[in-house]
Parts: structure tokens; sequence; C-alpha cells
């Protein structure tokens, strides 16, 4: 039997949604008991909620130093707790926090590192597991031979299940041994909105079919009757029609929410790097022949200012 190990990342004393899925991820593999590492400060209603996910334990390291995510206190942190528990197999949900440890971490307990995974694995005896690679235009399998390894997720690897009343889970803290670090936190900025991009299961996209930012409007009345996040190609980010983290394709924020809306985007190769991971992509754009129809599994051909107001009003009643 396994021991496996989720890295989980929290905000606003919580834990995330991906993090959430990575436990299900674990539970759902069958390999072993889940335990879960928590760096940072989450009430423990919200620690004792994770066993209806299938956590049977929670190491809670609270570390002065875990306050601005510095990336090598994380990882010795980590490190530190995969040795102290016995951890043969490492979850992260795939994150910019996570991307830069994951490798660190991989190092210092040598460990083998699979990165980008996108499903549940095809076999566990030996342990072969499907991968996005080359920006999602192709995946890969690949097979874990060695004694500890290290998967990070991309988001809806799997389904959220929970079984609530499995009871509260065993909560054990941890004191973190970490060296002198040489970072000072200086200053934190939260992007704006009430749904952060990577976070959000259905995102609204404009592009410059929408002529100006005076018209961004419809965008986001659209996906504020969804509960949506709101993106933009790279041209409008870059003639400043929206900020510039919204900008959602290859150079940007990566998404893979259950329903992608794309509004007025042609579909540029970067921009579909950046998508093609969405389990659902709806495409409104006037021409018939715009690439992004190729990549659609539902497409609208019409004037995105007559079809998205009828959408949303459709929507709302």
């Amino acid at each position: 039997m396994s021991k496996i190990l989720v890295v989980a990342e929290i905000e606003e004393q919580d834990v995330k949604k991906s993090s959430i899925e990575a436990i299900c991820y674990g539970k759902q593999m069958n390999l072993g008991d889940v335990e879960v590492l928590i760096i940072g400060q989450v009430a423990a209603e919200h620690l004792n909620r994770l066993s209806n996910y299938g956590a049977q334990k929670v190491y809670q390291v609270a570390h002065n130093d875990t306050d601005y995510r510095d990336i090598q206190t994380y990882a010795n942190i980590i490190a530190q707790v995969i040795n102290q528990a016995g951890s043969d197999i490492v979850l992260m949900a795939k994150s910019s926090l996570t991307d830069a440890v994951a490798g660190r971490v991989a190092i210092k307990v040598e460990a083998e590192l699979v990165t980008n995974v996108v499903e549940l694995p095809l076999s566990t005896d030996p342990i072969k597991i499907k991968r996005s690679i080359y920006t999602g235009k192709a995946f890969e399998v690949v097979e874990l031979t060695g004694a500890k390894k290290i998967i990070t997720l991309r988001k809806s690897a799997v389904s959220i299940v929970e079984n609530s009343g499995a009871g509260d889970v065993t909560i054990e803290a941890v004191e973190a041994n970490t060296p002198d670090q040489k970072v000072s936190f200086v200053s934190k900025e939260k992007a704006e909105g009430d749904i952060l991009l990577p976070e959000a299961d259905i995102v609204v996209s404009g592009g410059r079919g929408l002529k100006g930012p005076e018209n961004w409007g419809i965008v986001e009345d659209l996906a504020k009757t969804l509960g949506a996040a709101t993106g933009c190609s790279k041209p409008v980010s870059d003639e400043n029609w929206r900020p510039h983290h919204e900008h959602v394709g290859q150079t940007g924020v990566k998404v893979s929410p259950d329903l992608y809306i794309a509004i007025g985007i042609s579909g540029a190769i970067q921009h579909l790097a950046g998508v093609n991971s969405s389990k659902t992509i709806l495409v409104i754009n006037k021409d018939p022949e715009a690439p992004f129809f190729k990549a659609a599994d539902y497409g609208i051909v019409g004037d995105a200012f007559e079809v998205v107001p009828k959408l949303t009003s459709a929507i709302q009643a």
C-alpha cells in the first residue's frame, strides 16, 4: 500500500477547490491512505471537512515565512513533511506556486516528477499516467517506477466527490525546520474580479470583434449572469482595452474551466493553447471561417452584439 500526500494550497484561510480535486484524485487512485499538508492558517472546521473527500490526516505548518510564499521555504517544508510522513506519492494541483516548487522538492527527496496530468492513472502497477505536453497540443503516457513520485494535476483531472459524515481528520501540527531566508516580504496585490481565472468553472472571454472597451458590458453581463470569470485575447490586453491579468492564452493565463465562451475571438493558436483543456468550448463569431470553430464543441455564427444580449436574457429568464 502506498502513502499519498496532497500538498494543498489555501486562499482566505480555506482550501482551494483545485486542492480539493487533488484530494479526490488521491482517494480515487485507490492505492492507500490519503494525507494532506497545509502550509498556513486554516480554520479547524475547514480541515475536518477534508475527510469528506478522502483525507485521513492533516499536517498543518504555521510558519511566518509562508505568508509571502517564498519558493525555497515551501520546498523545504514540503520535503521535510514527505520524509517525516513516509509519503511515496505526492500530489499537487498545478498552479504558479507548484510549478516553481515541484521540481525543487523532487530533487530534495529524490523523486520522479510528472507534470500536467489530466486524468486518473491508466494503470497502477506500474503507474502509467497521461499528461498534457506542448502547451496542450498533444498528450503522452509516462510510466513511473521510482520509489517516490510527485504528480502535478491539471484542473478538472477528476470530479469532486463528497461523502459527508466521514468524521474528523487527525490534525498534526508540524514545526518547520527551515534555513534562514534572504527574501523579504514587500507587498501583495490581488488580481481584481470576484472570480479569478485559474479557479473559474466558467470563463467568458472577448476579442477584437467587440471593437472597443466601451462594448465590454455585454461580456460582463453574460459573465455575471453565469457566475463566470472574464477574460480576453492577447490583442485586447495589448491595446489596453482590458487589464493584462485577464489575458488568456499561451503567454497569459491558461485556464481549464468546465465551460469556455469565446466572443469575437478568431482563435489564434496561441489563444487555443491557453484554453484547450476546457471541458466545453462555445464560440460566438460572425465569421464562419474563424479558426476557433474547429476547436469548438458548439458554435454560433452571428453578430456578438445581437447574439450575446439575447443569450444573457435567455439565461436570466
